[in-house]
């Protein structure tokens, strides 16, 4: 742990060039030494008309160092992926689009918003762990902005707000980690399903009103739930926890995208997750993104791809 960055200037020292990056990179993806992911060979040569890339000796392959992950053909330097994420995943706020072009000279603003919407996708585990112990949980309409226009709180239509269910960890008077999924409404069914996927069997849910459903245990299985009559004061964390988000929401961003907003809620918990450990999270937003199928700049933008993402929240 003694190179995990704690600060900018030891970043620099570091990730200060490519070869730093790249050997980074090498050292996650084979820790035990390079094997090809064609034919499992151990043995290869390193290609200098190609920048980081190996030949297999066995049956020719050839792997670039970026090749299977979020990098994959990206015409930024490494540096540049290093540095976002360091930021976003270490700075109290992150870091927005637009902030990102400035600070790193980029030519153009969707090829910041690209490389922060492919590590806010990398910020997913494949395997999360289920909130245990004492569980808060609430909801929370977010007010979304459209393209071109600030963010639309100001108006009582409900189509511009998005509904969102939060949960968190209360240990000792401590938070623990949080979720924050959108819900189709405020149905029993949504509630039962968010609880399904994020919440551990022995867990207790403390909720507050919801609907006019009864929301009954189906198995044993499922998390213990008890209902409280004043959300404002019994579920004082959660509460505590939509402030930062609503905060974070108008300051970085002036708002989020209906189509992307999982994905920002996402960004939010990773970060939360990871406050008292912000040096390790770079170092592990980094280590899930090289596990990382590519991500094109078609598929990020498509509605039905943000459907399905939030889709897939709830199973």
């Amino acid at each position: 742990m003694a190179d995990i960055p704690r600060s900018l200037s030891e970043f620099e020292q570091r990730f200060g060039d490519e070869a730093a990056c790249a050997k980074y990179l090498i050292d996650a993806r084979w820790p035990r030494g390079f094997v090809c992911p064609g034919c499992g060979c151990g043995k290869a040569w390193r290609l200098e008309t190609k920048p980081w890339t190996y030949e297999c000796a066995h049956c020719g392959r050839e792997t670039s160092v970026t090749a299977g992950t979020i990098m994959h053909h990206s015409k930024l330097p490494l540096t540049n992926w290093f540095w976002a994420a360091y930021v976003m995943s270490t700075q109290p706020c992150g870091i927005s689009a637009l902030q990102l072009q400035q600070e790193l000279g980029l030519g153009s603003y969707k090829t910041a918003w690209l490389l922060c919407a492919k590590l806010r996708q990398s910020m997913i585990s494949p395997n999360p762990i289920p909130l245990s112990g004492l569980v808060e949980i609430d909801k929370i309409e977010i007010a979304w902005r459209g393209r071109n226009r600030p963010v639309s709180g100001c108006g009582p239509r409900r189509r511009e707000r998005a509904l969102v269910v939060g949960a968190v960890e209360v240990q000792d008077l401590r938070l623990g980690r949080i979720h924050l999924s959108v819900v189709p409404d405020h149905s029993a069914t949504s509630l039962r399903a968010f609880l399904t996927a994020h919440l551990a069997p022995s867990a207790t849910a403390k909720i507050g009103q919801w609907s006019g459903d009864t929301l009954v245990p189906r198995t044993n299985q499922d998390p213990h739930v008890t209902s409280v009559t004043d959300a404002t004061k019994d579920l004082h964390w959660i509460h505590h926890v939509f402030s930062q988000l609503e905060v974070w929401a108008l300051s970085v961003h002036h708002g989020l995208r209906r189509h992307h907003l999982q994905t920002y809620l996402d960004e939010f918990a990773f970060r939360f997750n990871h406050r008292r450990v912000r040096e390790t999270a770079f170092l592990s937003l980094l280590g899930v993104a090289a596990a990382h199928r590519p991500l094109l700049y078609d598929l990020l933008v498509s509605r039905e791809a943000a459907a399905r993402a939030a889709q897939h929240q709830l199973r």
